[in-house]
């Protein structure tokens, strides 16, 4: 059944969700305060890279289905209302900062007039949602009238046309004491992915919380301890990869986020297993997640890796050294530079001194706006011309199919670091190349 729908909020998580829930039939109205995102989308441009995403955002502005506007009074008789708003980690402390969360409910809810849900999206630290559904009644003015659930965004950056609209499971939260009519309309909303037996878990608020920092605390995890163990296997000579390919044939392990490199960054793993190590603490059960300080540390120390890696392959000495940076995003199909392990391996080698030029097919005007002294080149082989050293820093389709021999006609010296494990180590060490993986210090 169709439904008018709100989504507050209309950053990656907002607009894409907006996008997803209009393809789906629903009539949809996306609310920010920025004028200038709802301007771009408006006009059919996407603020940020993800694939489909455009054409999809233009097709449902023409059907009528969506529009944006900054007046979140133009939303306030929707059916249900989605809280799709960021929640980034507090300047100073490993928290989050819940302002723009708070401010929606502060906005929408005097606004409420007849029975209204509404529908967290935003990853909030554990108890949130209890704490808005509070507030929510007691300033809307049909009070009780006015429930909220929580649903949380399982979305891949790169992957998330597909993760709206066939995801993987829906997560509900609910109020044990709710009537029932936040999960009928949850069922509407999502009847199409429900219809093709996508698990539907309902919960109560606190589980639906928990069940996205969980599952990003252990992704990261997984990452950090597939990056401890390179470290092992360059101090003795093991092959990761090969590593990796084994153990993950075991059912119970899985393959899937056992590549070692540079780690992982962007602007959700990072900041949750932080935030998630701070609820923690303020919960009395801080040592319950303190294993989540060493992952924080392994991957931030894979960063570092790579300068003193730089270092042995130019003698030791990297200033004034040309060095060529490819990748700028945090991970291929994107262009988002948060806590971006390319960027900050781009900036730790600048600041060696060394004459760092990076290239992103992407993230070049993101990169620029948070990092203005980096060079920037206009292609891959304008960033590789002259360098002492290549590294490799996104896996970028561009970057795993570059032709070793073609490069190594443009470098004044043929080094290289693989920093995701992505190219085909054979083929560059037969063209020449003195490569580098992490852990996998040569193949």
């Amino acid at each position: 059944m169709t439904k008018r729908m709100s989504v507050f909020g209309t950053g990656y998580l907002g607009a894409t969700h907006a996008v997803g829930m209009a393809e789906l039939g629903h009539d949809v109205i996306g609310v920010d305060v920025d004028q200038s995102k709802i301007d771009k989308l408006s006009a059919g441009e996407v603020p940020f890279f993800e694939p489909g995403l455009p054409e999809l955002l233009q097709k449902n502005l023409a059907s009528g289905r969506l529009r944006f506007t900054t007046d979140p009074a133009e939303a306030a008789d929707a059916d249900v209302h989605f809280i799709g708003v960021g929640t980034p980690q507090q300047a100073g402390s490993y928290a989050a900062d819940m302002r723009y969360v708070d401010a929606v409910i502060e906005t929408l809810a005097p606004l409420l007039t007849k029975p209204t849900v509404v529908l967290g999206k935003s990853t909030v630290p554990v108890g949130t949602a209890a704490r808005l559904s509070a507030k929510l009644k007691e300033l809307a003015p049909v009070g009780d009238g006015a429930e909220l659930g929580w649903n949380p965004e399982f979305l891949r950056e790169g992957f998330a046309v597909e993760d709206t609209l066939r995801p993987d499971r829906i997560v509900l939260g609910v109020d044990p004491g709710s009537p029932g009519r936040i999960e009928e309309i949850a069922r509407d909303i999502y009847a199409d992915a429900i219809g093709r037996d996508t698990p539907f878990l309902v919960t109560d608020l606190a589980t639906a919380e928990l069940v996205k920092v969980s599952a990003n605390a252990f992704l990261a995890t997984k990452i950090s301890f597939i990056n401890a163990i390179a470290e092992v296997c360059e101090a003795t000579g093991a092959d990761v990869r090969d590593l990796a390919d084994a153990i993950g044939h075991d059912e119970r392990i899985g393959r899937k986020f056992l590549g070692a490199g540079l780690g992982f960054g962007g602007g959700c793993l990072p900041k949750d297993i932080r935030a998630f190590m701070a609820r923690a603490g303020e919960l009395g059960v801080d040592q319950a997640l303190t294993f989540l300080r060493e992952v924080d540390a392994v991957n931030l120390r894979r960063r570092e890796h790579v300068i003193d890696l730089a270092r042995t392959l130019v003698g030791n000495e990297l200033d004034g050294v040309p060095v060529a940076v490819l990748g700028a995003a945090f991970k291929p199909n994107s262009d988002d530079v948060r806590d971006s392990p390319a960027l900050d391996v781009a900036s730790k080698l600048y600041e060696t001194g060394a004459d760092v030029r990076v290239y992103d097919p992407e993230a070049m005007d993101n990169a620029r706006a948070v990092r203005p002294r980096l060079h920037y080149a206009d292609s891959m082989v304008e960033a590789c011309r002259g360098a002492r050293l290549v590294v490799v820093a996104t896996e970028w389709q561009e970057f795993r199919q570059a032709s070793p021999v073609d490069l190594a006609g443009v470098v004044s010296e043929a080094n290289v670091i693989d920093g995701r494990n992505c190219l085909d180590a054979p083929a560059w060490i037969d063209a020449g190349w003195t490569y580098r993986g992490l852990g996998r210090l040569s193949a």
